[in-house]
């Protein structure tokens, strides 16, 4: 049988059958009655005993039997059927232990799904600027190309692989902001200094396109508790999507401000602002809007976003009522 199998088993009846022999002849040595009144009551005990265990071992053969059902074929296990009593508490445990397991597979499966289309979008991505180099470098090589045509050449291949070299770093930087190992820092970083150090890559681009700059500080002492080198990434990011959208001549506003509950920044432009059914699906990755341009990858705002919350904010983007586009960024006070 299989019940004898187990060691454990076998150890008990041995030493119950020993018992058994023990106290019977102790009991025939008082009197006869005496030793078959032990001997009957020992039997009836052993008989009874290992019934309940017989029995309690085939619930538990029973349980293991649906556990590797469970594990093996996603068939569920009905914990209605186990009435309490003294395995209730293993079946409690054994009903939990099966729903995190079920709710892990089912996040497994979707995070196996998002990593799928993640690395489509990824591979499409890089695939598009790559494919244009292979082009443009096929014809540089041709002979009889003039000098003139050359250098425009060079000049849109310096530009996708610079786009290249941004997409990727962006991709990591994302990337280890999903794995939970970028390590921001708390510190307490002066918001003026922030918006000026974020705003300096982007002085000459925007004096070419005729663009202007103003930040108008409601209180220049501003500051919140964060990370500098994120939070400059993150203001990249919103600074370069507005410089894209605003068209030459135009304009480009930042205010910032403290209270008691949040340090609050505002980036706003004079652009075409948001279509509406773009707004929902803004800070979504690799998502392009209607009036995105070509050279976008819709990864610059979602990674702003995540850097943002990382850090105890929020980021929000809207229409502004006179046109044009208004991020606002809070960061609140832990």
């Amino acid at each position: 049988m299989k019940f004898f199998r187990n060691p454990e088993i076998k150890i008990s009846l041995l030493w119950h059958i020993f018992l058994l022999i023990l106290f019977t002849y102790i009991g025939y040595d008082y009197t006869f009655f005496t030793g078959n009144l032990i001997l009957f009551s020992s039997i009836c005990y052993l008989t009874s005993h290992y019934w309940i265990t017989v029995h309690r071992y085939h619930k538990l053969e029973q349980l293991s039997c649906e556990l590797d059902n469970m594990l093996h074929h996603q068939v569920p296990i009905n914990f209605e059927k186990y009435k309490e009593g003294e395995l209730s508490i293993l079946e409690n445990e054994l009903s939990k232990m099966t729903l995190r397991l079920s709710e892990q597979a089912a996040a497994l499966e979707e995070d196996k799904k998002l990593l799928a289309d993640s690395m489509a979008d990824i591979s499409h991505q890089i695939r598009s600027p790559l494919t244009t180099s292979n082009i443009i470098l096929s014809l540089l090589i041709e002979p009889d190309l003039s000098a003139t045509r050359k250098q425009q050449l060079l000049q849109e291949l310096t530009q996708l692989l610079s786009r290249i070299d941004w997409l990727v770093e962006a991709l990591l930087k994302m990337s280890k902001m999903d794995a939970g190992t970028a390590h921001l820092q708390k510190v307490p970083i002066s918001v003026q200094k922030l918006i000026q150090h974020a705003t300096e890559p982007f002085l000459i681009p925007m004096e070419l396109r005729g663009q202007t700059l103003s930040i108008l500080p409601h209180s220049e002492d501003a500051q919140f508790i964060g990370d500098f080198s994120w939070s400059t990434e993150a203001l990249l990011n919103i600074l370069k999507n507005c410089m894209e959208h605003t068209p030459l001549d135009g304009h480009i506003q930042v205010t910032f401000s403290e209270n008691t509950i949040f340090t609050e920044i505002i980036i706003e432009d004079n652009g075409p602002g948001f279509e509406k059914e773009d707004l929902p699906h803004l800070f979504e990755r690799f998502y392009k809007g209607k009036n995105a341009s070509e050279q976008s990858v819709g990864i610059g705002l979602a990674l702003s976003r995540r850097i943002i919350s990382q850090q105890n904010g929020t980021l929000k983007a809207e229409n502004r009522l006179e046109g044009g586009a208004k991020f606002t960024i809070k960061f609140y006070a832990s």
